[in-house]
């Protein structure tokens, strides 16, 4: 049996550096530090060919636990729903009308950061309520 690897998740789009730091805000993830020779990230991309410069960023969790995220910007939009998609467990442990007003704070958090609201499915007596939303990109993620 083999072990678990690391992994990261990477996400094709549009302004990688702009949804990076929107995942470091949805996540409380951190930009790492630059390249060792650069003593900044400004610095690292004036050292990029031009139409290299802003092709990726990246953002990790700051206790390594978490996987890396990877953004790569990639010249065709989104053009369909996602195949996989984060989701951001807020409500874990909490059932009923509790879980539900903590998936609509952290709703109302990032909407304010730039996230659109799309649908909340409430709880059915088997499943706990959810809340579908898309990122500052269009890609769909949920709120659970």
């Amino acid at each position: 049996m083999s072990s678990v690897k690391k992994f990261q998740v990477t996400f094709d789009c549009a302004e990688p550096e702009r949804l990076a730091r929107f995942w470091c805000e949805v996540l409380g993830y951190v930009v790492p530090p630059p390249p060792e020779v650069f003593g900044t990230w400004d610095d690292f991309k004036r050292s990029q060919p031009s139409e290299q410069r802003g092709s990726w960023f990246a953002c990790v969790d700051p206790s390594g636990v978490g996987p890396r995220l990877y953004f790569q910007r990639v010249p065709e939009g989104k053009a369909a729903k996602n195949r996989v998609h984060l989701d951001v467990r807020v409500g874990t442990g909490l059932v009923g009308e509790e879980r539900l007003a903590a998936l609509q704070a952290e709703c109302d958090r990032l909407v304010a950061l730039g996230a659109v609201h799309v649908q909340t499915l409430l709880a059915d007596g088997i499943n706990e309520s959810t809340i579908t939303m898309r990122d500052i990109e269009g890609n769909e993620f949920c709120i659970d």
